[in-house]
């Protein structure tokens, strides 16, 4: 764009994506704030590992300039996947990543999040800004509007504001819908040798009957789990998730027959259980594109987390800064990448509706990614 100095963005969500796309951004000249919820960086854990994929994460941190940095954290053994019998632990899968196999190295979120945050200018988040909505304004700008009842406007909002957008509004009216699949997450500081030696570098599954458990590596010696299962909605209706004794009684139950060592990662989890129900956007979600607003990560394509979320997201971020930086008008940037970044999502996420199913199927070789 020649507006470099003139030309106002905003990103709304401090998540991968929307700090990817400001990284690159202000690779270009351009200026740009970031409006995040939270009241600081380190407001809340960040999650645990992810995968980097050669072919869209990677793509995203080499055009960010980070990728040297992101490889010196990055760990290649956690590639390792492995599948056990749920009634004995006997080893049904184990790939172990090649010496020099760096297709999906490891990264924990926190780590990777920090390394985009320190690669931005001093205050380019605005830490514990809450957006209200956003309005597209005649002009081909918007108005952002924040819960303290303050608005400015902007050349261009980018909604990278997660499953529950509120960015979103301004294009669409598609609400995320219940899976039927629940996540409760788990984790065990300084986990001992038993889980360790289960859960192997990488990550560890074991399911059968539509009940999974699954065991990551993360740095540190952490371990963060998740109980998948098939439930209904309000599957926990009654039940306390601040009790973490009452939570880890109702999970026992349902893993009733399961192998010792497999319960120990829900006996011996550290502090509470999470709740987390996997919620979908309907595929495919696409809408007309309007001037001043856009979308990029979950607030665009939720799917399921099979190991392409994040990736995505920040693929979205660069792809979208890029054609900021190089297409002459805003207008004709957000087109450039909407058209270039729906079909992709829509792809993506109809594989991810049958990779859902995998995940709980009994079929050791059909892994979350």
């Amino acid at each position: 764009m020649n507006t470099t100095a003139t030309t106002k963005i905003a990103i709304v969500g401090a998540g991968l994506g929307g700090l990817a796309c400001a990284r690159v951004l202000q690779l270009h000249g351009h200026a740009v704030t970031v409006f995040e919820q939270e009241a600081s960086a380190d407001a809340r854990p960040q999650g645990g590992t992810l995968d980097m994929h050669g072919d869209t994460g990677q793509v995203a941190l080499r055009t960010a300039g980070l990728h040297e940095t992101w490889r010196a954290l990055a760990r290649p053994e956690g590639q390792q996947m492995r599948a056990v019998d749920p009634h004995t632990t006997d080893v049904l899968m184990d790939e172990v990543p090649a010496e020099d196999d760096e297709s999906k190295p490891e990264i924990d979120r926190g780590q990777l999040r920090g390394l985009l945050l320190d690669s931005l200018s001093p205050g380019t988040v605005q830490w514990d800004r809450t957006t209200d909505d956003v309005t597209p304004l005649p002009d081909g700008t918007a108005r952002l509007r924040f819960t303290d009842g303050t608005t400015e406007n902007f050349d261009l909002v980018v909604g990278a504001d997660g499953a529950w957008s509120r960015v979103r509004r301004a294009l669409t009216g598609v609400r995320p819908e219940y899976s039927g699949v629940a996540f409760v997450e788990f984790g065990l500081d300084d986990a001992d040798r038993r889980h360790a030696a289960l859960t192997g570098q990488g990550t560890m599954v074991a399911k059968i009957d539509g009940n999974a458990i699954f065991a990551q590596r993360n740095s540190n010696g952490h371990i963060r789990g998740y109980a998948v299962f098939h439930a209904p909605e309000d599957w926990h209706a009654g039940l306390d998730f601040a009790d973490t004794g009452a939570v880890r009684e109702a999970l026992l139950e349902r893993y009733v027959g399961w192998h010792p060592e497999l319960l120990g990662f829900l006996r011996d989890n550290d502090g509470a259980f999470t709740h987390r129900p996997l919620y979908v956007l309907p595929v495919p979600h696409a809408w007309t594109s309007i001037p001043g607003v856009t979308l990029l990560g979950d607030a665009a394509h939720l799917m399921p987390p099979l190991g392409v979320g994040a990736n995505l997201a920040m693929l979205d971020g660069t792809d979208l800064a890029t054609a900021l930086a190089t297409a002459p008008t805003v207008g004709e940037a957000v087109r450039i990448y909407e058209a270039r970044m729906l079909p992709r999502s829509i792809e993506t996420a109809a594989a991810c509706q049958q990779g859902l199913i995998d995940l709980l199927s009994d079929d050791p070789w059909e892994q979350a990614a």
